[in-house]
């Protein structure tokens, strides 16, 4: 299938069927007799190109023009002119107007092909520039710059965003002196709508705690009322999140959690590691949604590990994903390290297909230091958050 579409717009019909018959070996081509026409279509598809003749019955080219341009959908889209040899007028008035390009009847077909081929791909690196900037404006506000510093504890983090970035979400924030809420979500989805759904999300979740931590600090409760305010947002219909909501409350060494379709995370110590197993549906899908919370106590020198999906499915040499067996291995490798996440991501990278994550990668390690530890200390990464390519 074609990657680009195409609106010719020319009155002389038997110009018109074949710039449709040599444009259409390449692109979706539609095509109009004026700018009348060509106005109906660009309100059932808009086209990545306009080609349209200057004069034309109805409305002519710089009318259909001056209409593009004035709506917000379609001011951006580029224009190529079809012009007479002698017309050197109309050249003049186009290039005031922005016009992106002219080619001169008659004309070569292949010269023509070439122009459109040279204008898409300028505009494909614009805008391919544009979404990376976007993206990378997304991923820093999904992720927090510092991690809380606790007595007697370590936490670790790492993220890397693939390409613009799809939707995983990590925060945490201290909502009363000694607890903390850690978020961790992810967002169905790639690239920039992924990104923005995640946006948004992210505020649900934020204004959610903000709201009910007055009458609840249970992580079941808040994640229900996430998942009531994005089943009710009709802009965010069949927008589905995994949410992994922990309330870690080192005073008394214990975090409580509610998994809401999350991969599971997994709780690491010098005897091995092992899945916290429970987990709900997904958020998105029900109105009425129920979640459970459950505890667990952070032994000393135990680990809690959480990870979006980009870890567990990503593929090694065998053709087959990691899965959580996969990861358990490289969690008990890594294990003891001083940078336990840099030792967890060469682990997996060495056992991959690919030389780099084939998706997003959001990983979180919170360690409950030893008597030992205290008494020598490690030296540890508090955030870490690397761009690819980095």
């Amino acid at each position: 299938m074609a990657e680009y579409s195409l609106l010719i717009v020319e009155d002389e019909s038997t110009l018109r069927r074949l710039l449709e018959y040599r444009l259409g070996k390449e692109y979706n081509v539609r095509t109009a007799e004026n700018g009348v026409e060509a106005l109906a279509l660009l309100d059932e598809e808009i086209p990545d190109l306009i080609i349209s003749d200057v004069m034309m019955p109805k409305m002519d080219g710089f009318a259909l023009q001056t209409a593009v341009q004035e709506r917000e959908d379609t001011k951006a889209i580029p224009f190529i002119f079809l012009t007479a040899k002698a017309d050197e007028e109309s050249r003049k008035k186009g290039q005031m107007t922005g016009v992106d390009d002219y080619i001169t009847k008659p004309f070569d077909i292949d010269r023509l092909i070439s122009r459109v081929n040279r204008l898409l791909e300028r505009t494909k690196i614009f805008q391919t520039q544009l979404d990376a900037k976007i993206g990378q404006d997304f991923s820093q506000k999904l992720t927090p710059k510092t991690m809380p510093v606790v007595s007697g504890y370590t936490t670790h983090f790492y993220n890397v965003p693939k390409g613009h970035g799809g939707g995983d979400i990590f925060d945490w924030t201290e909502t009363r002196p000694g607890t903390y809420f850690i978020t961790i979500g992810d967002v169905m989805g790639k690239g920039l709508q992924a990104k923005f759904y995640a946006f948004s999300f992210f505020g649900y979740i934020r204004s959610t705690i903000h709201t009910m931590l007055g009458a609840t600090d249970s992580p079941a409760a808040l994640v229900a009322g996430v998942n009531q305010a994005l089943v009710n947002d009709s802009t965010m219909e069949e927008t589905f999140a995994s949410l992994l909501l922990l309330r870690w409350e080192p005073e008394h060494n214990t975090i409580t959690y509610a998994n809401a379709g999350h991969c599971r995370p997994i709780l690491v110590s010098e005897r091995g590691a092992e899945i916290v197993t429970y987990s709900d549906i997904v958020l998105g899908l029900t109105p009425n949604s129920e979640f459970k919370d459950t505890s667990i106590s952070m032994k000393p020198g135990s680990a809690l590990v959480v990870y979006t999906d980009g870890v567990s499915e990503q593929v090694g040499k065998s053709d087959e994903m990691l899965g959580e067996e996969g990861i358990i291995k490289v969690v008990q490798n890594a294990y003891g390290h001083a940078e336990p996440i840099d030792a967890m991501v060469q682990g997996i990278l060495d056992e991959s297909k690919h030389p780099e994550f084939d998706d997003d990668v959001l990983i979180f390690w919170l360690e409950r230091l030893t008597s030992m530890d205290r008494q020598t200390p490690r030296w540890f990464s508090p955030f870490r958050d690397v761009a690819e390519g980095s």
